[in-house]
């Protein structure tokens, strides 16, 4: 991400930050005031001026670091001594729990509504999400293929279908207030789903 003036830090540089943070993340860029941010942060205009002076900096700066928050989430496949369905069960729970987080929900709302006025948050929103699942997947069914447990002949493919499986109804509902709560069940009988008909498709079975 890019940004035309320096941001400067100061003793209640975090606490600016974190009001800041919930106050974007409920009302999104146009919708936040600056007197909202500052009640929220406990802070005054001085204050919140003299480390960001314009509204537009300081939202570049909260969603970097949502960002590198979703990056610090973000799934890992290391596991490759047990079988792929133990492994894509264990990532798919993840895949889900974020999906349907009320972290998750706002982070991507906040992304997808703002990405036009401000490209870079899209690009870096999905470097360091969505991206970086499919990168770590990809090189997991790579390593799987590799091993004889997987058969894929377009990993990049396979890895953007397994998480969008995962995701399957958790994602939209939660979006769009359908579902305000997902239950660790419901979630877990949508991973099982993902991870069967994946294994349906690019399992290896044995043949005589």
């Amino acid at each position: 991400m890019t940004t035309t003036a320096k941001v400067k830090r100061g003793r209640k540089f975090d606490q600016v930050i974190e009001g800041a943070r919930r106050v974007f993340l409920r009302d999104g860029f146009d919708g936040a005031s600056v007197d909202d941010i500052t009640r929220e942060a406990g802070v005054s205009k001085a204050t919140l001026y003299s480390y960001f002076p314009d509204k537009r900096l300081l939202f570049l700066e909260v969603a970097k670091g949502e960002c590198r928050r979703q990056a610090e989430t973000a799934v890992e496949f290391d596991d490759t001594d047990s079988a792929p369905e133990t492994v894509l069960t264990i990532a798919g729970r993840r895949i889900a729990e974020l999906a349907s987080s009320d972290f998750g929900r706002s982070v991507f709302r906040v992304c997808v509504a703002e990405a036009e006025r401000f490209p870079e948050i899209g690009h870096e929103f999905y470097k360091s999400g969505p991206g970086l699942v499919r990168q770590r997947l990809i090189a997991y069914l790579e390593g799987a293929v590799a091993r004889g447990q997987l058969a894929i002949d377009d990993i990049p493919l396979a890895a953007a279908q397994f998480a969008e499986l995962c995701r399957a109804e958790v994602h939209v509902r939660r979006l769009f207030h359908l579902d305000e709560t997902f239950s660790a069940k419901r979630r877990d009988g949508i991973v099982r789903g993902a991870v069967e008909m994946f294994m349906s498709r690019y399992g290896v079975r044995n043949r005589d």
